[in-house]
This record gives C-alpha cells, sequence and structure tokens, in this order.
C-alpha cells in the first residue's frame, strides 16, 4: 500500500505539487492485530456506509466504509455496538475475527444529516429549500455526464439533453429562468469550493452526495452566484477504520443504437417523390430523378443505403477502481477510471481519463488538514460523418468514385449535399483537461470555535486540431488549432461557531474569500496545402495563414455571515447576509453588492398537541425571504472593445481600428428576491413522506442586451433593465407500498412547475418583437401563425390566401381582414414545459432488486423541423413515413410538396410533451454465505436499460433533442437519440 501511494504522489502533472503537500505525512502505519472484521447491511443485503462501530465501554471505534467494511480491534467476548441513523442500534458480543450483521431499519430516526453551505446539518433543523438527489443515481447507469445520471429525478431541478453526442454534457436549471440575457445555470460546489471545469469532469462514481439549494436562504451564502440555485456535490473520503485497505471496482459494457430511427425513403418511394413533386409543383417530368448521376445509377440499379453507411452499433464502458482506507487518525481515498464510447454515428467518440486523491489527517486535537486532488482528461477527437447529410442523400448515389476515394458530391451536379463520410477522414485532434487541487486546514482552539482555510487552485487547458484534407475541400486542404487556458485559484476563511444551553442552541458562520480567473486563448489557421502529408503540424506551408489571441481575468471578493438559531428543536431561526466584490462591473457604479435573506421554520410535530399522534412522524413548516444576485456576464462588456484590422488602401496594407462592441460603465448586479412556503411531512410510521412548496421570485435590473440604432456604429450594449417574476410549486411524495422480510416495493414521485412571466423590459411599456419578448408573457413563448390545418379541394381558398392553393398550410386570419399576414401572428404558447416530473418505483425480493424510472414533460411547444424541407424536398430525401399531401392522399396534417413556397416563414411550433422510460436496472446482491467461501467482501451484477420507449406524439427523432438544423456553422446537433443495454457489476474486497 506505500508503494502505492509513494507512485500515486509522484504523478508528474504541471501544478500538481500546489496541493499534495497538505497529504504529506499525515498517514501512519495501520496495525491489524487482534481485529475484528465485517460487513454491515440492511435487510435487502445493501451494505451500509458510515455505520458506528464503537467497542462497548471504552473510545475505540471506526466507521463502516462505502461498502459496510469495517475492521475494529476488540478483543473476545466484547461486545460490538453498531449504530446507524434510521436503524436500531444492535450490540453484538465477539466470538468469531469475522461478524457479520444485518441492521433493522428504525422509521422513528430517519434525521439525516445533509451538507449545505459551508457545513451541514440535520434535516429537521433546516429551514431553508434544500433537496438531496437519490444517490442510488449515481451508480450503475450507462451514462458520460453526472448530469444525466441524476435527469428527472429532483422536483424543481430540470436537467435537459440538448444532444446525445458521445462526452455531451446537459444544460441544467434550478426553479427556472431568472435572467434574460445572463447566465441561468446554477453555482456548482465541489466539495465545499466553487467548481470549475465541465461536468465531464466529475467521475459521478466519486461522487458520494448531491444536495440542491433552491430558495433564497439555502442559496443567498453564495451571494452573486446564488440566483439561479446551487448544487453541492461531495465526493468520497476514506473512512476510520483499522487500517485494512478497501479495494473496490465497478465496470459495465452496453451496446448502444438509435432510439428512434427515421428511415429514410428506398429507391422506389424516392423515385415515386421525386415524380410527385414535380407534379405538385406543375412541372413536367423530364428525367426519373433530378441529376445526372442518380438517372446513371438508377439505369445501372445501383443504391445506397446511406443511413447505414454512417452509422454503426455503439458501445459504452468504463472501468473504476477506488482504495479507501485509513485510522482514528488519518484516512485516504484513490480512484481511477476510464470510460470510453463510440457513437451510433461514425467517427463519433469519447474517452475520459480521471484520477482522484482524498486524504484527511487529524494532526493533533485541535488541528486537522487534508487535501483533494483530481485529474481529468476528455477526449472528444476524431473525423465525423455528416448523419443529416446521410438521412438526405438519395439512395440512387454512391459513396465512392473509381478510383475508390471519396465522391464529393454523390449527387452531382447537385452540389448542396456534400459526401457525409467526408468528415472521416479530417485529421481532429480535440482535448479538455482538468486539473484541480484543494487543500484545507481546519483549527480549534476551544470546544465550539472551528476556523478553516480552504485554498483551491484550478489548471483548465484544452487543445483543438484539425485539418480537413484537399480531397474535401476543394484541392485546398485546411488546417486550424486552437489553445485554451484558464487559471483560477479561490483561498476561504471560514469561522465558526455553535454552543447549546439549555433548549438553545446557536450555530454561527463567517466568511472571507477571495478569487481570480486569468483566460487566454490563441487559435492560427491556414488554407492552400500542396499534399496532405504535413496536417495541421506545419500552418506555414499553408498559402494564407491567419492568427489571433485574446485573454482577460476577473476577480471577486466576498464576505459572508450566518446564523443559525433553534429553540427545543421547535422553532427555527436562520439569518444569512453576504456582500460580493465583482471586478468586472461598470466604473461609474459600486462593483459590491450586499445580499440578505432570512428563514423560519416550525417543527410542528415537536408541539405537544403532536407529541403523542402515531399518525404524524414529521411535520415542518418552513418560510423563506430573500435577496441573491447574478454577474453572469462577461470581463470587457463593461468597457468599450476594439480590434486592429487590415484593409487594401493606394496598393499596400493599412492597418486600422474595428470597435467591436459599445460598453457602459454604469452596468451593475442584477438582483433576484425571492419568497418561500414549504411543508415537510412524514406519516404512518414515515410509510408516506414528502415535500410540498410554492415559490415566488422577482428579478429586478436585469443585465439585458439592448439594440441600438446602427448609426452610432454599434448594434448593442449591455444595460441594467427590466424586471421578470417567477411563480412555482413543487411536490415529492415518497411511498412505501409493502414491506416485509423478503418483499419490498417503495416509490418516489416529483413534479414541479413554474410560470415565467416578463414585467418590464426598456420602461416605456413596449414589447420587444425582433426577440419575441412580451410584457405580461413568459419569457420564452412561440410567436406564430396559428395552424387551421391543410387546405383541401373544393374549399375557397383565395378569400383568405390568395397564393394559395390545394396542400398549403391553412392559417387562421386572427383579425379577419380577409390576408394573411404579420398581423395575424400571435403568442401559440411557451417553450417551457407546462410541468415536469418523475417516477421511480423501486422492488426488492430477497437479494434481487428492480428499479425502474420514469420521466416525463408536458406541454410546450418547439419548432418541428421534420415537418418542413422546403424546396429541398425535390432533391433530397425524405423519412419513409413522411405522409405528404396528394390530391389521392388528402391529409389535414401534412403539407404538400409545394406548400414551401407559401409558408411565410412558418416555424412548425409542435407540442414535445412525452413520457420516457428512462431507466430500468435489474441488480442481483450475492449473500454473504457466498462470498465468505470466496474470500469477497461484496458482489453485486446487473443488467440496466436507459431510454428504453418514449411515449410521444411528436414527429421525429426525439422530442427532447433538438432538431439538427443548416447554421452558418455547418450543422448543428447532427446526432440522434440513443438507447444503451448494459451490463455490469460492482466487487469489493
Amino acid at each position: 500500500m506505500k508503494k502505492l501511494l509513494k507512485c500515486f504522489s509522484g504523478f508528474n502533472t504541471k501544478g500538481f505539487f500546489l496541493v499534495i503537500f497538505f497529504g504529506l505525512g499525515i498517514f501512519t502505519a495501520f496495525g491489524q492485530e487482534g481485529t475484528v472484521t465485517g460487513v454491515v447491511k440492511d435487510k435487502s443485503g445493501q451494505p451500509l456506509p458510515g455505520v458506528s462501530v464503537v467497542v462497548k465501554g471504552t473510545s475505540t471505534g471506526v466507521a463502516t466504509d462505502f461498502d459496510g467494511n469495517y475492521t475494529v480491534k476488540a478483543s473476545p467476548s466484547s461486545v460490538l455496538e453498531f449504530s446507524y441513523i434510521g436503524y436500531s442500534t444492535q450490540e453484538v458480543t465477539v466470538n468469531s475475527k469475522t461478524m457479520n450483521v444485518i441492521l433493522e431499519e428504525d422509521i422513528s430516526k430517519l434525521d439525516e444529516v445533509v451538507v449545505v453551505g459551508y457545513g451541514t446539518q440535520k434535516r429537521s433543523d433546516i429551514t431553508g429549500s434544500v433537496v438531496s438527489v437519490p444517490k442510488d443515481r449515481l451508480s450503475n447507469l450507462p451514462v458520460s455526464n453526472v448530469l444525466l445520471a441524476i435527469q428527472g429525478t429532483t422536483a424543481g431541478l430540470k436537467i435537459s439533453q440538448g444532444s446525445s453526442i458521445p462526452g455531451s454534457s446537459a444544460s441544467v436549471q434550478v426553479r427556472g429562468v431568472n435572467s434574460i440575457n445572463a447566465g441561468n445555470s446554477p453555482l456548482i460546489i465541489l466539495d465545499g469550493i466553487p467548481f470549475f471545469g465541465v461536468t465531464n469532469d466529475i467521475n459521478p462514481n466519486d461522487i458520494s452526495s448531491i444536495e440542491v439549494l433552491k430558495d433564497a436562504s439555502a442559496v443567498a451564502i453564495y451571494g452573486t452566484r446564488g440566483s439561479n440555485g446551487v448544487i453541492l456535490i461531495t465526493t468520497k473520503r476514506g473512512n476510520k477504520s483499522d487500517g485494512k485497505p478497501t479495494v473496490k471496482y465497478s465496470g459495465y459494457y452496453g451496446i448502444e443504437e438509435m432510439a428512434n430511427p427515421l428511415k429514410p425513403m428506398g429507391p422506389d418511394a424516392y423515385v415515386q417523390k421525386y415524380a410527385d413533386f414535380l407534379s405538385a409543383n406543375g412541372l413536367s417530368q423530364t428525367a426519373v430523378l433530378p441529376n445526372s448521376s442518380e438517372v446513371d445509377n438508377y439505369n445501372a440499379g445501383i443504391t445506397t443505403n446511406w443511413l447505414d453507411q454512417a452509422t454503426q452499433s455503439g458501445f459504452i464502458q468504463e472501468h473504476n477502481v477506488n482504495i479507501s482506507s485509513g485510522n482514528d487518525k488519518s484516512q485516504y481515498y484513490i480512484s481511477a477510471s476510464h470510460l470510453d464510447q463510440k457513437g451510433v454515428v461514425k467517427g463519433y467518440e469519447f474517452k475520459k481519463t480521471t484520477l482522484r486523491f482524498n486524504a484527511d489527517s487529524e494532526i493533533t486535537d485541535w488541528l486537522k488538514i487534508g487535501t483533494s486532488a483530481f485529474f481529468t482528461e476528455n477526449n472528444y477527437s476524431g473525423g465525423r460523418a455528416n448523419f443529416l447529410e446521410a438521412t438526405a442523400m438519395s439512395p440512387y448515389s454512391v459513396p465512392y468514385n473509381e478510383n475508390g476515394d471519396y465522391n464529393i458530391y454523390p449527387m452531382s451536379p447537385e452540389l448542396l449535399f456534400a459526401n457525409p463520410l467526408l468528415g472521416t477522414t479530417t485529421d481532429r485532434e480535440d482535448k479538455a483537461r482538468n486539473l484541480t487541487g484543494t487543500g484545507f486546514l481546519e483549527l480549534t482552539p476551544v470546544k465550539g470555535l472551528k476556523y478553516r482555510m480552504n485554498a483551491s487552485y484550478t489548471y483548465n487547458f484544452s487543445d483543438y486540431k484539425s485539418y480537413a484534407g484537399r480531397a474535401s475541400n476543394d484541392q485546398s486542404g485546411t488546417a486550424y488549432v486552437r489553445n485554451d487556458e484558464t487559471r483560477n485559484w479561490v483561498i476561504e476563511n471560514i469561522l465558526t461557531y455553535n454552543k447549546d444551553f439549555n433548549k438553545h442552541h446557536f450555530d454561527i458562520t463567517a466568511l472571507y474569500s477571495a478569487q481570480k480567473v486569468d483566460y487566454f486563448q490563441s487559435e492560427a489557421k491556414a488554407v492552400g496545402f500542396v499534399n496532405d502529408g504535413l496536417s495541421y503540424y506545419d500552418l506555414g506551408s499553408g498559402n494564407t495563414q491567419s492568427s489571433n489571441s485574446k485573454g482577460n481575468e476577473y476577480s471577486l471578493v466576498s464576505q459572508m455571515g450566518r446564523l443559525n438559531y433553534s429553540f427545543d428543536s421547535r422553532y427555527l431561526f436562520t439569518f444569512t447576509v453576504r456582500r460580493d466584490g465583482y471586478s468586472a462591473f461598470g466604473a461609474n457604479t459600486s462593483k459590491y453588492g450586499v445580499f440578505p435573506s432570512v428563514a423560519f421554520g416550525w417543527n410542528i410535530k415537536n408541539e405537544t398537541f403532536l407529541k403523542n399522534l402515531d399518525v404524524i412522524n414529521s411535520l415542518k413548516l418552513r418560510l423563506s425571504h430573500g435577496k441573491t444576485g447574478n454577474q453572469a456576464i462577461d470581463v470587457n462588456q463593461t468597457a468599450t472593445t476594439a480590434t486592429s484590422v487590415k484593409y487594401p488602401f493606394s496598393g499596400t496594407v493599412a492597418t486600422g481600428i474595428q470597435y467591436n462592441s459599445l460598453g457602459n460603465a454604469n452596468l451593475n448586479w442584477e438582483s433576484t428576491t425571492s419568497s418561500n412556503i414549504g411543508v415537510d411531512f412524514g406519516l404512518l410510521k414515515n410509510r408516506l413522506s414528502g415535500t410540498f412548496e410554492v415559490y415566488k421570485s422577482k428579478t429586478e435590473d436585469i443585465l439585458l442586451e439592448r439594440n441600438i440604432p446602427n448609426i452610432t456604429g454599434y448594434s448593442k450594449i449591455w444595460k441594467n433593465l427590466g424586471s421578470m417574476q417567477n411563480l412555482g410549486l413543487e411536490f415529492t411524495l415518497n411511498t412505501v407500498n409493502i414491506q416485509n422480510e423478503n418483499f419490498s416495493w417503495k416509490s418516489t414521485i416529483n413534479f414541479s412547475t413554474y410560470r415565467n412571466k416578463i414585467l418590464d423590459l426598456y420602461g416605456d411599456g413596449k414589447d420587444d418583437l425582433g426577440n419575441r419578448w412580451f410584457i405580461g408573457e413568459p419569457l420564452g413563448v412561440y410567436y406564430d401563425y396559428e395552424k387551421l390545418g391543410i387546405w383541401q379541394e373544393g374549399e375557397d381558398i383565395a378569400s383568405v390566401d390568395p397564393v394559395g392553393s390545394p396542400g398549403d398550410i391553412k392559417f387562421k386570419d386572427q383579425n379577419g381582414d380577409g390576408k394573411i399576414d404579420n398581423d395575424d401572428k400571435i403568442i401559440l404558447g411557451r417553450t417551457s414545459p407546462d410541468w415536469v416530473g418523475g417516477f421511480t418505483n423501486t422492488f426488492r425480493y430477497k437479494n434481487i432488486n428492480l428499479s425502474i424510472f420514469i420521466e416525463t414533460s408536458q406541454g410546450g411547444l418547439r419548432s418541428n423541423r421534420d415537418l418542413s424541407y422546403a424546396d429541398e424536398a425535390g432533391r433530397r430525401n425524405l423519412p419513409a413515413d413522411f405522409k405528404y399531401w396528394t390530391a389521392e392522399n388528402k391529409d389535414n396534417y401534412w403539407p404538400s410538396l409545394s406548400a414551401y413556397k407559401n409558408y411565410k416563414g412558418y416555424g412548425f411550433p409542435e407540442d414535445y410533451s412525452y413520457v420516457r422510460i428512462k431507466d430500468v436496472r435489474l441488480s442481483y446482491v450475492f449473500p454473504t454465505s457466498v462470498l465468505e467461501k470466496i474470500g469477497v467482501n461484496g458482489l453485486t451484477i446487473y443488467a440496466a436499460g436507459r431510454n428504453l420507449h418514449t411515449f410521444t406524439k411528436w414527429y421525429g427523432w426525439d422530442p427532447e433533442i433538438s432538431y439538427a438544423s443548416r447554421g452558418s456553422n455547418g450543422w448543428t446537433n447532427n446526432y440522434p437519440q440513443t438507447r444503451t443495454i448494459s451490463l455490469g457489476l460492482n466487487l469489493t474486497l
């Protein structure tokens, strides 16, 4: 073990030394003589971490590790006392070197300790809105990102998977949208320190718990960064034992496939579609297909299944190993993991490697030190096929020419659609790395008084290199190189004091912190190479070169104070105030903001009139009100910036100045004031428990990017303008439906909804039609024509739409003026769902466990581009079940192939409601009697399925993932939703 630690501490990575010194000298040799070992589990066979194991009558004790293992020094005939929150204390007399224990659940003791900002609290003492994410969602799921693992599990936490591309993350919101242009993502705190990186950097297997702070009382402690909520992530650490290392391996392998493929038309249907297109548009058919190369292949009977050419069977696999141990004075946790994912579209790959080292040591009774350090490399390299191009290609086109090279334009002379396989030839390297180290020092000079210093340093560095060969780029070749570096340090000084006397409890926290961020980017590009041999290694060989660089830095300084007071565990009070300074704000205004909050809690169950009422096990009322801030704008947006440019003048190159953006020296904080009412309850011996919450928030001085007249030389400027509010409701219900020795069935339901409304924009009471912002309406709305159906033959089309014809979309004449124009556009609905929810059922029969998680999103409109191909329909392929209108197929939903001429810019808004069987997991926990024979402490095997089926009326690839579209930078979100089936095991030695 010493050799392993020495090897790990020698990890040769720049910056690692900044934190390793915190862990030096904290380990001692662990004796194992005269010891008792064992595993502590619950009735279902699941190991229990953190169980206190004490030799009765002595001060000797340890806690079980993450797999329920313990090792304690104890003599024969001594008594071991096992205690754990939520379980009855059990005493066992030592009569063997191995003592395995099963604890019985004690419903009356379900009063867990949870992580809150800058500390922990008993759940019964919390006054703010704090919710714990189910821990079983953090393992045994085939995902590359922790956000995808907890999607749909928590009321008020909305996680949207914008893409299934390997290595992609997800967007996350806590209680909706509070800002128009500024950031709306919550602050992530990792092990007590603000996290800087992407969520891919965090290994889900290293996570011990996740808490979400939602209301002002809970998040105001984080001041300017708390208005969008806070997610607290705590990683695993070593447990106190007698030094025997616990080694754990977990791994899985999964097969991926397209979840709901829209298969393109086959050759016969494609030929018929072209004939129908010509007929619908009144064109005579001179050839069976639109392009000469297609006709040649048609005559020769040559076809290609382009979807098969561009896709493949994908896979995802991950392997994790961690080692943990410790004694009464020092503990450590070391982990390493590697994830490898090959996508269902050729060329899409993702590899991730993570290393973590956590250590804690009690130097003296009054001094503790510790460290947390991790390194992550995310590798997105590889040339990629163009999935959407593959769905559009004619089946009468071929990918290769007679020389075996790729046809750049397989549908020549059609130049709109290039060969979707060309991207696989791109030499592309895309890697991002995160090196983070944190350390803490904790002093306890007198009982109840504690000082803690946290220090953190993060170095994010990424490099992107690509070379598109001459064959795919008009025989010129393009090389591009970009490097990004971000350095971030944080120092926090935290002073806490807690005191109990009689029935009074005081808990005081004070903070002073500073943070600095330094960012730099450089990039270079070259075009025109005589051959492809040098790739991106010699940009100087290109005919033309260009380069650019930029950088910025900013800093934050903060002070915070918090008082928690409780009387007799009945009346709870919290007051918090934080002051933040942000260097990027304007010179003409204060760079500091003050954000206070107050909260009250009443444990009604502890009142005498309810104490003896057995039907109610817990009942608490919570009230909170406070103010938070949002500084989420980029550096230099308060200053006017300019860039040097070169231009021809009198036959020479001259250098000039081009202004980029107009600064605003008066720019300041965006502030959100919110109120929350919550009720926590437990009934019938906690067989029914849950939370009900209602909240209201108002955001003022919104950081808004406003359009200004171009005559100024600029088009936009940032200003503090307008206000907006949110009203929301959240509900969580946990039920124990059946509970006996061999079988149990438990359920969890969460529901959340909110209504967003713009109260003011520019102070003149006017809407902003260009941005689709309407006073009195939600921030995200769909403003368009109202579709009534499809014009049919025999209807009086000319009276409303003089240029319309049968098969066109029938729009409603809202103002009755006998024509369809912009005056007929109305607000059709909002883009966010009416409500979202999750439903989890967990079944146990002896050692077999089954978990089924269903998520749903109901309401909301989104543009469905799978219904509109404009004039591309004459030249591109369509989905096989695209039921376009014809004189023989007089459908009232699908337009004709000529309707594109009369779309009027219609965006095809559709309801994207869905119910999805998100995750199903079936596992078997091997009994202790079997494991003892093979010398294993724990073994679980499981099968898991993800995105198994989606119930929806949405037509297209997926209702959740946005449709791929062609923009100025090429195709966006060019990837389908995937389904994954995996097998895995967890092994503990």
